[in-house]
């Protein structure tokens, strides 16, 4: 049932995505349905949300320019949430005619939660990487990335198991989990006192 979104192929396309140059800014959709469309998107969200909260940490540009950078990251985080419970959508439709166990448990993680964290760890994989490889900095610097990348590597590890595990305990009837809606309110106007208060 879900032989096609497997931890390790999950993680396989997050890598290939990363380490294309302006895969995030200018590359074409790959998928354009089912659950592969909203992990994909995801995972364009995150990669743009990385580069923002880089720039948004600069103190040698105009307050107007950081400004620009936590606009674009409110709304890159938007999607990205958005991308999370249509995963979880998809995912869970394939379960439809699935009736969990009476003793099944309840996860509190989503699937498209922990898709969403190996994202972000293939990000953190990537760029740790990338400083492991620089030449500008001394061999102390890169010693504490290489050791920070063996524990990021373990945690993917540890996470993607943890995907594949629900998935698993989710057709048998074991487990079961449902959409979280996140209802950012700070992103609603109507719902933002700052916001519809200036009416």
């Amino acid at each position: 049932m879900f032989s096609d979104v497997t931890a390790s192929k999950i993680s396989e396309f997050h890598d290939a995505c990363v380490n294309t140059t302006g895969w995030a800014d200018s590359a074409p959709p790959r998928f354009t349905e089912g659950a592969w469309k909203h992990i994909e998107l995801n995972h364009r969200f995150n990669s743009l949300l990385w580069g923002e909260e880089d720039q948004a940490r600069r103190r040698d540009v105009a307050d107007s320019e950081i400004a620009a950078n936590k606009r674009a990251i409110d709304g890159y985080n938007q999607q990205r949430q958005n991308a999370i419970e249509s995963i979880d959508e998809s995912l869970l439709q394939r379960l439809v005619e699935v009736k969990p166990s009476a003793d099944a448990r309840q996860n509190s993680e989503t699937a498209g939660s922990i898709v969403d964290r190996l994202s972000i760890l293939s990000l953190k994989i990537y760029h740790m990487r990338q400083q492991t490889m620089r030449t500008d900095v001394d061999q102390a610097h890169i010693e504490a990335c290489r050791r920070k990348l063996n524990v990021l590597m373990e945690q993917r590890t540890d996470l993607q198991q943890c995907l594949d595990a629900l998935l698993r305990d989710a057709v048998a009837g074991r487990a079961y989990f449902k959409v979280y809606r996140q209802f950012k309110m700070y992103n609603d106007p109507t719902l933002n006192p700052y916001l519809y208060g200036k009416k």
